[in-house]
């Protein structure tokens, strides 16, 4: 282990990686990222991310780059690329607008922890805070919404200050990083080296959970007679989804899953009960303040699941396995915190609980299962309207996939509906925009999913309005030839807002109502196969038709026009509270 350079000095570093040599600082960006790993990285070049872009055309053999169409594709894109690839995503983009457009994106990776390193161009040094053409504070406009954000002013600081990057991007709880360059550095010559950063002076990432945490917790895992656990996106971020299995199949508790936790647990084990939140399957809401203990691993109880907070699960006692400690009590307090990451935490805990049966607990579960079945779903899946139903086809494409492709979804009615009625059978498997909500996220992250994992089958859910958020982004398609299934859901309305305005603003339905242009025509001009589906006999061969293709292809049904997403917890309302059906006037 060695010690830092004087700029660094809070910060330790491993051996070098790479042997010193006299190169640019541009040049030492592209090696720098070479020397994390970094094969595929997703950008927009502009002036003063120039001398990156010059450099990086010798090394295109070694890191492929793709050029997007807008700043907010690139970091989506990466999003896309980091969460199945459980690595950080890389972006990049030019000082002023470029750095701006990455804001959303970024903003989305802090709140859902997806682990991103932006690096952006920025003015020469001797031009900062002179207004001088597309120069931004990007380091201020970003600070709220990244891990850590860093201006390096010369070149000798680029090899630290990305290698400190990716350490806290990926370390803890993971989230966005920015590195702002400035021109001059980007010219300067830098002897290089790489050493891979190994710590950070009075940061813990990485905590061991306190063995009484543990055993307190066994203890009531132990005496518990209704334990139900919730599993969120920590879950998969720490890779616990076997061993969540296997503590499970121990202890034979029923879990629900927050809408990022989706495919972290196998949709068809006996034990898994539905999907929680505002828009979550019955059961799994209405058991929230029935159980008498409750476990939230690896998710931070945010207001979709809870409710109202005052009448959330008052008689259960909690346990709260969080990596973050500034989640611990901030919303729910917790009996039993432990502050660790899901997977540290159920190793230490499976050889401390005892095998259990909870088969009558779990038949209460199925009663609601059963409730919701004969209120909404029966009714969701029947032929009784003209249009198809949003809910026929995310099942119907279950069903053809087996659960097994990797869904990508936007943000809306299209998203509660694919999160409901996809069965997610293979982990690592849902990309959404969980805690931002961000409309125009689906296209570009369904790029970055496909290159991430290139074997599996990406199919984009999007609804009309958010398609045309981000819909450039065919061009990035065409270009790389990647093969991306996109699955329009038209129904000509903003649905979730025209739901709300019918359930809560007296069915004024204020500027939700879309014109659309034709989607066919639009994938025809990116050279994209396209159909569309306008019967409920057409969707069957037309979603084989998508599955089928070897390359791109557009699918657009069109759709129930006032089709309400159901169950539903109003907001401010308890858990308790969750409607099966619209109340009657």
């Amino acid at each position: 282990m060695t010690t830092t350079n004087e700029f660094f000095n809070e910060v330790a570093f491993a051996e070098p990686i790479a042997p010193k040599r006299k190169v640019t600082g541009s040049e030492a960006v592209i090696l720098s990222l070479l020397a994390e790993g970094v094969d595929t990285m997703f950008g927009y070049p502009g002036g003063a991310i120039m001398p990156v872009y010059d450099a990086l055309y010798n090394y295109q053999d070694q890191l492929k780059h793709i050029l997007v169409r807008h700043e907010q594709g690139a970091v989506h894109a990466a999003q896309g690329f980091a969460r199945v690839r459980n690595e950080v995503g890389v972006c990049m983009a030019t000082s002023g607008p470029g750095a701006t457009n990455l804001i959303t994106g970024i903003a989305d990776a802090m709140i859902d922890s997806t682990p991103l390193v932006c690096i952006t161009g920025q003015v020469a040094e001797h031009l900062l805070g002179t207004d001088a053409f597309q120069e931004t504070d990007i380091l201020g406009i970003s600070m709220p919404v990244t891990k850590w954000n860093y201006q390096v002013t010369k070149a000798a600081d680029i090899p630290g200050a990305i290698a400190k990057a990716f350490y806290l991007a990926k370390s803890g709880r993971p989230g966005p990083v920015v590195i702002d360059i400035t021109k001059n550095a980007q010219f300067e010559e830098v002897d290089f080296e790489y050493k891979k950063c190994t710590g950070v002076r009075s940061y813990r990432p990485a905590k061991k959970p306190e063995y009484t945490s543990l055993e307190d917790a066994a203890k009531l895992i132990n005496e518990a007679k209704k334990p139900y656990l919730l599993a969120g996106h920590g879950v998969l971020l720490s890779g616990a989804q076997e061993l969540l299995k296997e503590f499970i199949n121990k202890t034979d508790i029923p879990v629900a899953s927050t809408l990022l936790g989706l495919s972290a647990f196998d949709a068809s084990h006996p034990n898994y009960v539905g999907m929680l939140g505002m828009h979550g399957n019955y059961a799994p809401n209405v058991k929230t303040n029935e159980c008498d203990l409750l476990i939230g691993l690896g998710m931070r109880f945010d207001d979709r699941v809870t409710g109202d907070v005052s009448k959330y699960a008052k008689q259960a006692k909690v346990i709260h396995i969080e990596i973050d400690p500034a989640e611990i009590d901030k919303i729910i307090k917790a009996d039993v915190p432990i502050i660790a990451d899901a997977s540290r935490a159920l190793e230490g805990l499976i050889p401390l609980v005892e095998k259990r049966s909870h088969s009558e607990w779990i038949a209460e579960f199925r009663e609601g299962d059963r409730l919701e079945k004969e209120k909404v779903l029966d009714g969701e899946f029947s032929a009784n309207t003209e249009k198809v139903k949003m809910a026929e086809v995310v099942n119907k494409l279950s069903e053809m996939t087996e659960g097994k492709a990797i869904v990508v979804t936007d943000v809306g009615q299209h998203q509660m509906i694919g999160s409901r009625y996809y069965k997610f059978t293979e982990t690592d498997s849902n990309v959404t925009s969980g805690g931002l909500g961000t409309m125009g996220f689906a296209l570009p992250a369904a790029i970055g999913a496909k290159l991430g994992q290139m074997k599996r089958e990406v199919v984009a859910i999007i609804g009309d309005g958010g398609f045309q958020m981000t819909p450039q982004e065919l061009g990035t398609i065409m270009q790389y030839d990647i093969p991306v299934k996109i699955l329009i859901l038209n129904n000509s309305f903003l649905g979730m807002v025209r739901q709300w305005q019918q359930m809560f603003f007296e069915k004024r339905y204020s500027f939700t109502e879309m014109s659309n242009p034709d989607f066919i025509k639009l994938a025809d001009s990116y050279s994209i196969p396209a159909e569309r589906v306008t019967e409920r006999e057409q969707l069957e061969e037309g979603l084989q038709k998508m599955i089928d293709a070897k390359g791109s292809f557009l699918l657009e049904v069109v759709v129930e026009k006032e089709t309400n997403v159901f169950p539903m917890i109003p907001t401010g309302a308890s858990v308790s509270d969750v409607l099966l059906e619209a109340p009657k006037a």
